[in-house]
């Protein structure tokens, strides 16, 4: 199978299609889908694949006679057909899987993007497994305006982790250039934003297309690989593993870089000073200031017509009793509430939340919410972390009344509440808290600051680009349960009428300067310039 691989991605053609057909009839699942789709591009190949009332399942029914994008009305006739990569979790739905800040930026830059002058029509491209088709086959289709999605379909129950995309790299390689290929209009500019295997399939799919490939590119892992690995040892499987996939993502970041006619940097306080240092080949390209780092932003909340219900009501159910794990007890809502958002992984240390609002007896003080997590198909990340937080819990049936564990909610519905907790008729005094060890922006901090809830987010990292501690928000030291333990004592000491300025500054910094509106602009120009040299 790595031979035919190989082939197909050399242009190679080593079998006759009759040969072709004959070894798909005898091979194993995973290499009779490589021949198939051998099958597809040879001349007379499609004439030798079975009829698809032999597919095993809705993936081989799709593979044996791929199904274009349904005709779609609608498509411009003028400006860059524009496509950017959402390969990990699924769009809008913060907080389940690998769904993080980027599926809700993504979601609101599409829009505002299909919006500009110079780009006509956006295709976000998401990945759907077998489940996902079981329930809607379509593979395309309009999200609003000029923003449409495509789903590459993978041969797994759902899209899987970013540590298992390097066996599906060649199919999804195929299926991006057959259904790019599809669109109404043809691909000007492909954005990837991850170094990981999907993202360089997509980066092959662009070579082929004709497509621009721009590549957002980040200092880490090449930053942190000797802090992190430096102690390994050769005996020790988990770390020499860790290791492995660290210099493998590396080698996919090199390769991006060096594959790309554009690079883009993510906004820094250092701006991209520390990526020259890592990729310095692009002091040549770009000058000793390096790429382009557009500012991001997030898309303005739009309110249902019943916006008000709704908030109650989401709130009713919050407070609806503190017997249930999703649930606090309503007699606890004149306490302090901590929220805290996002998708249960170790970096984003919901462990450490829970154990230090545990241990620092902070439950007496206040309660906390957490939201994240997804109900089907969950990762073993989020495995691992939910037995984390129920082990810590175990037996503490009065801190247990103050906590509540929520799934992961559609983006307008995380929105909604913590309108909702920062409402002040509905009297709860909020707090957002985000416990990373570093996050690269922090996009569900922006929310959180433009709802109305004072936010308190992680030293290390792209957070502390915008919050400035004491003046809009609350810098925590998360690298130790003493240090967040501090953080956190300290902004619920705060007066009510300090938290409330925090909250109002939090606010006014997000309308003044992070609007997802400039980051679109700057990103159409960014895309116009790669696409017209």
């Amino acid at each position: 199978m790595l031979l035919l691989d190989l082939a197909e991605a050399a242009g190679l053609r080593p079998l006759h299609a009759a040969e072709t057909a004959d070894a798909a009839a005898r091979a194993d699942r995973a290499a009779r889908h490589a021949l198939w789709r051998s099958l597809h591009r040879l001349p007379d190949g499609p004439s030798h694949l079975p009829p698809v009332s032999e597919a095993r399942d809705v993936y081989e029914a799709l593979l044996l006679a791929p199904t274009p994008p349904a005709a779609a009305t609608g498509w411009p006739d003028n400006g860059l057909v524009v496509a950017q990569t959402m390969l990990l979790g699924r769009l809008d739905r913060p907080g389940e899987g690998a769904s993080g800040g980027l599926s809700v930026l993504l979601g609101g830059l599409g829009d505002a993007l299909a919006g500009t002058g110079e780009v006509g029509a956006v295709v976000t491209v998401v990945l759907a497994g077998r489940d996902d088709l079981d329930h809607d086959r379509r593979l395309l289709t309009r999200r609003r305006g000029g923003h449409w999605l495509l789903r590459l379909p993978v041969d797994a129950p759902a899209a899987p982790p970013q540590h298992v995309l390097p066996a599906h790299r060649p199919s999804l390689a195929w299926w991006a250039t057959r259904l790019l290929a599809s669109l109404p209009r043809a691909c000007d500019v492909l954005h990837v934003r991850y170094a990981d295997d999907g993202s360089l399939a997509l980066a092959q799919a662009a070579a082929r297309l004709g497509a621009r490939l721009v590549f957002t590119a980040t200092p880490d892992p090449h930053r942190r690989l000797a802090e992190t690995h430096g102690d390994t040892r050769a005996d020790d499987p988990g770390a020499t593993e860790a290791l492995r996939g660290d210099l493998h993502r590396i080698f996919l970041a090199d390769r991006l870089v060096e594959r790309a006619d554009g690079v883009i940097g993510i906004p820094d306080a250092s701006g991209t000073g520390q990526l020259l240092r890592h990729f310095p080949a692009l002091i040549h390209r770009y000058g000793p200031d390096g790429p382009p780092a557009p500012p991001e932003g997030i898309a303005p909340y739009e309110p249902a017509e019943d916006e008000q219900d709704r908030r109650r009501a989401l709130l009713d159910s919050l407070f609806a009793g503190g017997d249930r794990p999703d649930a606090l007890d309503p007699a606890d809502r004149d306490l302090p509430l901590l929220l805290c958002v996002g998708r249960l992984h170790p970096v984003k240390q919901q462990d450490l939340l829970l154990r230090t609002w545990l241990t620092a007896e902070l439950w007496r003080r206040a309660t906390l919410v957490m939201v994240g997590g997804a109900t089907r198909h969950p990762t073993p990340e989020e495995h691992r972390v939910r037995a984390a937080l129920g082990a810590l819990v175990t037996g503490r049936t009065r801190a247990a009344r103050r906590l509540a564990l929520l799934p992961a909610l559609p983006n307008d519905r995380v929105r909604r509440l913590e309108r909702a907790l920062a409402d002040p008729e509905h009297g709860v005094r909020a707090w957002y808290v985000c416990p990373s060890a570093k996050e690269e922006f922090g996009i569900a901090v922006l929310e959180a600051m433009e709802a109305g809830l004072p936010a308190a987010g992680p030293r290390r990292g792209g957070v502390s680009h915008y919050l400035r501690d004491g003046v809009n928000g609350i810098l925590l030291d998360t690298a130790s349960a003493s240090g967040l333990s501090r953080g956190l004592h300290r902004l619920l000491s705060l007066p009510e009428t300090r938290r409330e300025q925090l909250a109002r500054a939090g606010r006014d910094t997000v309308a003044a300067r992070y609007s997802v509106a400039p980051m679109a602009q700057a990103l159409a120009g960014v895309y116009g310039e790669v696409a017209h040299t």
